[in-house]
């Protein structure tokens, strides 16, 4: 019954918190206060400077700000223009046209970006004028990216994983290695979409491309070189064991800088530009972060992870119906947080339920994903809606439709992933380990 009480008390000061308009960390840090003071006798002030600086100082973590300051580099470089360039005479001769840039282009910057959000305005601001100009239909233009904008969150480097891999203590670069396969089905499964529709709507017909030889089609190609070559050494270097998540972000960050001296982008405005974004960045998730981490500590004094996963276990759930029951939850929750708060909010309280169960922790963090990025194209807090509203000019809810049929196809990638575990499993589990880490 004491159970009970405190989740109550801990749901109705988050609410209260969020409601009033206070940050996420902040609101955590709060809720976690109240808890200890109210349940416990540690005293409170003691117990969040010990958990806030056990977090801080994880080495872990320090892959995360390199990352972010590696996709705000690139986010100030032309590679938005090369890659439409580069793509654009190869997508032309698939089923869907130049729709697909949208979704290869995503899938390339997702690679080294790691935020959905610097993803979708990073090719939005090339595609949607050009896919416009050729009279493609304007839901599709709309839908397409906001979709596939969300590969951010789960190709390598990915910022939720890195969070997930924080909170349960993983291997960053076994969470990055599992999400490269997944993420390319979901891909895959955009571009199917988009060929399929192509072919049975009345409404698709846009303007026809004028033919391209192979020759120019390589020649354009160039263009797409220095990025695949850093996508290569980012990841590559993790996969084959040469270097651990924080050093291959170092590296990342290294390459971005050059591609971006090479390009001619590099000043010392854009420099500092993204040393402050990356450093914003890192702060707001830094202190989401410390607030979760004291939330937890607060959460197994009251023996709430432990009772709930007890009751979890008493209802005698099977896996496919666990796996059902968060599918809902993350769904519901991620109406209303954005992807890595509701992964710190929740779990603490997930992750013995889902041991319990006999879920691979690694395959579960792919999974969480997949549903997180569900979120991002969800109203009414979808934050890639409201960056495409801002985008496009049109209003919440046209957004939100043209986003639903990209929401359907993650749903089915949620059962894809059920039924077909070894896509996030088989390359963690063969890679070799980096010396280090």
């Amino acid at each position: 019954m004491e159970q009970f009480y405190a989740v109550g008390i801990f749901l109705f000061v988050l609410f209260l918190l969020l409601g009033t308009g206070v940050w996420v960390g902040l609101a955590l840090l709060g809720v976690a206060w109240v808890g200890m003071e109210l349940f416990t006798i540690r005293p409170a002030g003691d117990a969040m400077m010990t958990i806030i600086w056990r977090t801080a100082s994880s080495w872990t973590l320090t892959a995360l700000p390199l990352f972010i300051w590696m996709g705000e580099i690139l986010f100030r470089t032309r590679l938005s223009e090369d890659m439409f360039r580069g793509l654009s005479p190869w997508m032309a001769r698939l089923p869907g046209g130049l729709l697909h840039t949208n979704i290869v282009g995503c899938t390339v910057f997702a690679a080294v970006s790691g935020s959905s959000a610097a993803t979708l305005t990073t090719v939005g601001k090339m595609s949607v004028p050009e896919l416009r100009k050729r009279n493609y239909p304007e839901k599709m233009v709309i839908g397409t990216l906001a979709g596939a904008a969300t590969l951010g969150l789960m190709i390598p480097p990915s910022l939720t994983l890195i969070v997930y891999g924080v909170t349960i203590n993983e291997s960053i670069t076994k969470l990055f290695i599992a999400g490269i396969v997944p993420g390319l089905v979901l891909a895959t499964m955009f571009m199917l979409y988009v060929a399929a529709v192509s072919k049975f709507s009345a409404d698709y017909r846009p303007d026809a491309e004028t033919g391209t030889s192979f020759v120019e089609r390589l020649k354009n190609s160039r263009f797409l070189l220095p990025v695949l070559a850093l996508i290569a050494v980012v990841i590559g270097s993790m996969y084959l064991g040469y270097a651990t998540a924080t050093e291959a972000a170092a590296i990342g960050v290294i390459g971005a800088l050059l591609l971006a001296f090479a390009q001619g982008s590099l000043s010392w405005q854009s420099f500092s530009e993204s040393l402050i974004g990356a450093t914003r960045t890192s702060a707001m998730i830094a202190l989401i972060l410390a607030g979760a981490a004291f939330l937890s500590l607060s959460m197994g004094f009251t023996g709430l992870p432990r009772g709930l996963a007890e009751w979890i276990g008493s209802l005698e759930l099977s896996r496919f119906e666990l796996l059902m029951m968060l599918l809902v939850f993350y769904i519901i929750i991620g109406c209303f947080l954005d992807g890595i708060s509701a992964v710190v909010l929740t779990i603490a309280v997930v992750e013995p339920m889902v041991r319990q169960a006999g879920i691979d922790i690694i395959w579960f963090g792919i999974f969480v994903v997949v549903v997180v990025e569900m979120a991002q194209i969800t109203p009414p807090i979808g934050f890639n809606l409201f960056v495409l509203q801002g985008m496009t000019g049109h209003e919440m809810n046209y957004v939100a439709r043209a986003a639903l049929p990209m929401f359907l196809i993650m749903v089915a990638m949620v059962f894809v992933l059920i039924a077909f575990p070894e896509l996030a499993t088989w390359l963690p589990q063969n890679m070799r380990p980096a010396a280090g880490g």
